[in-house]
């Protein structure tokens, strides 16, 4: 029998990079999928990929940001289902730029989805998760642990949403839900091709050495054994559990970096 037979998982931004990995690999595993994401014609592709794989999925157009989205999407993945265990909250993008050239708007943009849209997806699925004993899953990031000058808005919001899960672990054991953060570092994913408006441009490079870039489907294998395990965190990549326990246990000599760093970026504009 494979590992999550009978299992139904929620993915959001499923429709590219670490989402979309995540549900393939869920479907290779079993689970049935309810894919939500605002790209809708990516999202019918990764639902046929899954399905010419033996695997069940729809496609659930949803925008975190937008109140009722996800109470709507919930809805419509009861009545294909009929319940939801596990559900990954992965939408996320970054907001890149010096604190002094950005504004306001920038940050709350980036807040509105990275941890808001956590919290909505949260709220739009407790019930469900609390009748199951289910699984709430938290994308956040190894930049929730150590900041780096020209993406404090980012930062911030991984920093915010360790606090919620860490928080939410603690809170949800009474109901038999368990809370996994994963934290990852640098994957193949489209985040370093997204401008500061969550818009995508499929052909800017990637300006992180590829040699540093964990495939996404290795990092989805991480993930999903990590889930099936309900550990409290996975930090994923070497890199990032390096930077992890540097940001713990080196933090003078970590800040001296991240000092050095903005020097060398300042430099270049």
């Amino acid at each position: 029998m494979k590992r999550f037979e009978g299992k139904v998982v929620l993915i959001t931004g499923a429709s590219a990079g670490i989402g979309e990995a995540l549900a393939y690999r869920f479907g290779e595993e079993g689970a049935s999928l309810c894919l939500c994401a605002r790209r809708e014609e990516r999202l019918l592709n990764v639902v046929k990929e899954v399905e010419a794989k033996g695997g069940q999925a729809i496609a659930l157009r949803c925008d975190v940001t937008v109140d009722g989205d996800l109470e709507r999407a919930v809805e419509e993945a009861k009545k294909r289902f009929q319940k939801i265990d596990i559900v990954v909250a992965n939408a996320g993008f970054g907001v890149a730029g010096f604190i002094e050239k950005l504004k306001i708007e920038d940050f709350r943009r980036q807040f509105e989805t990275n941890v808001f849209g956590v919290l909505r997806t949260f709220y739009a699925t407790f019930e469900e998760l609390k009748k199951n004993k289910g699984q709430f899953v938290v994308l956040g990031s190894v930049a929730g642990y150590i900041p780096s000058p020209g993406s404090a808005p980012y930062s911030m919001s991984k920093f915010a949403i360790r606090a919620f899960a860490e928080t939410l672990r603690a809170e949800m054991k009474p109901y038999g839900i368990s809370v996994v953060l994963i934290s990852p570092g640098f994957v193949e994913s489209d985040i370093r091709r997204t401008d500061n408006f969550g818009r995508v441009h499929e052909n800017k490079k990637d300006p992180v050495p590829s040699w540093l870039v964990m495939p996404r489907e290795k990092a989805a294998k991480i993930i999903v054994d990590a889930i099936h395990a309900k550990k409290p965190e996975e930090v994923v990549t070497l890199h990032g559990k390096a930077l992890v326990f540097a940001s713990k246990h080196l933090w003078r000599t970590t800040r001296f970096f991240l000092q050095r760093g903005f020097r060398l970026r300042k430099d270049l504009h």
